[in-house]
């Protein structure tokens, strides 16, 4: 399918897909949805932690991998980074994306070029943070138990795949975290949190990102 460059609001680029009429990131801003939903709603949870073990799904652009290594070397934190990914963006798109730019990390763009060149199913440490592990699957795929402290469930919306937010995917998440793990995403549809909580998990729903109003985060054995 066609993929165009386009600027959301906060100045951070995204990737635009016409014949879905869906973007990679928030219109109203990458970076900033990034940052909310993953950041502080997520990985801040864990601040008493040295070391955690993080799943997204939707490597997409890297952006939030890219924000999370980062928050990594600031916090002096060890994350071990999975990102699934189904069908991979082409290297040249994104070399044409402005993230360490509006990050005002330019030093960072070696990395950033490291992440997405990588082989997958690899693990691949960036920096002495932050280690990567690229897998080239679909999310019913993933078999993971009992393995990860936090999910970033960054999927295509609801409304352009359906099928990536119903129970059984979500019981494959909750099988994947372990105890006391958190899952965090953008989305906050009604038919979502029950598919949530059908498959175990307790729902929060919490302000969403600028230009969204809510936002869910899902806890296991809380």
């Amino acid at each position: 399918m066609k993929h165009e460059i386009i600027i959301t609001q906060d100045g951070s680029s995204s990737i635009y897909i016409p014949e879905l009429d869906e973007t990679y990131h928030s219109k109203f801003g990458a970076i900033q949805e990034a940052k909310h939903v993953f950041i502080k709603n997520g990985l801040d949870l864990f601040e008493d932690s040295s070391e955690i073990s993080i799943l997204e799904i939707g490597f997409g652009t890297g952006l939030n991998a890219l924000i999370t290594m980062l928050e990594a070397e600031n916090r002096n934190l060890k994350i071990n980074y999975v990102g699934v990914e189904a069908y991979p963006i082409a290297l040249d798109e994104i070399l044409q994306l402005n993230y360490v730019k509006q990050l005002e990390s330019p030093e960072k763009q070696v990395d950033f070029e490291k992440m997405h060149a990588s082989n997958w199913e690899e693990e691949i440490a960036i920096n002495s943070n932050f280690t990567l592990t690229k897998r080239k699957q679909s999310f019913e795929e993933i078999s993971d138990e009992n393995t990860f402290d936090l999910i970033y469930f960054d999927a295509f919306g609801f409304t352009v795949q359906p099928d990536l937010w119903n129970e059984a995917i979500f019981e494959i998440m909750f099988k994947s975290l372990k105890n006391r793990g958190i899952l965090t995403t953008y989305a906050c549809r009604t038919s979502i949190k029950k598919a949530m909580q059908h498959a175990g998990f307790q729902t929060l729903k919490l302000p969403g990102a600028p230009g969204k109003r809510e936002m869910l985060r899902a806890l296991k054995n809380w």
